[in-house]
């Protein structure tokens, strides 16, 4: 007894009541399992236009043919009037309205990014005026320094203050005790008409 292995033909074979060959080019985008798939395709574009496109194509490019065919034949079922060129419109424009956001978005980084570098700057300004203000105030104190306090005089408070750490009201009034000594050694003039031992003596008129 002779046993022979039928196959189910493909949904297109069996949609336009054909036989469905080996070579069908159908056969591999269109399962008998999808029969409404090939009934869209075929209703909107028509067989014989898809079949002469997949001709066109090479074989690793026809399953991403078919299914944009039967994407557009679905949506164009859905909405007669603007298929899917509705739900594209739709698209860009929540695409535009996103890039708009993120173009809003970077401005007011930008923004806020160049308050903090200005606010930086100013810091920094202001530091350099502070500093340059403690160092004319250190200049001034040094001078003043050297005009209170003689060289010399200076050399010894230094001494003084490495030696026993006396403070600045004990250093001014050991230099005006040195001072007022210098000026004790110079001889005093004696006044007209007294004597050595300090008894006055009678002036001869001239």
């Amino acid at each position: 007894m002779a046993s022979s292995s039928t196959t189910s033909p493909c949904a297109a074979c069996k949609f336009l009541r054909r036989k469905c060959l080996p070579e069908c080019v159908f056969a591999p985008y269109f399962p008998p399992d999808q029969p409404q798939k090939f009934a869209n395709v075929h209703k909107v574009f028509g067989a014989s236009n898809v079949t002469k496109l997949l001709n066109e194509l090479q074989p690793h490019q026809r399953e991403d043919a078919v299914n944009s065919l039967a994407y557009e034949a679905d949506m164009r079922l859905r909405d007669p009037v603007y298929g899917c060129v509705g739900v594209i419109s739709l698209l860009q424009h929540q695409l535009r309205q996103l890039q708009m956001d993120l173009s809003c978005a970077k401005s007011e980084l930008s923004k806020y990014q160049n308050l903090g570098i200005s606010g930086h700057g100013l810091l920094h300004h202001q530091g350099i005026n502070l500093l340059g203000a403690g160092a004319a105030s250190a200049r001034d104190h040094h001078h003043f320094h050297h005009q209170l306090f003689p060289v010399t005089n200076q050399q010894m408070i230094r001494a003084f203050d490495g030696a026993s750490g006396y403070d600045a009201s004990s250093l001014l009034a050991m230099n005006m005790s040195a001072s007022i000594g210098q000026l004790s050694g110079f001889p005093q003039s004696r006044a007209a008409g007294t004597a050595p031992d300090g008894r006055r003596t009678p002036v001869e008129p001239s």
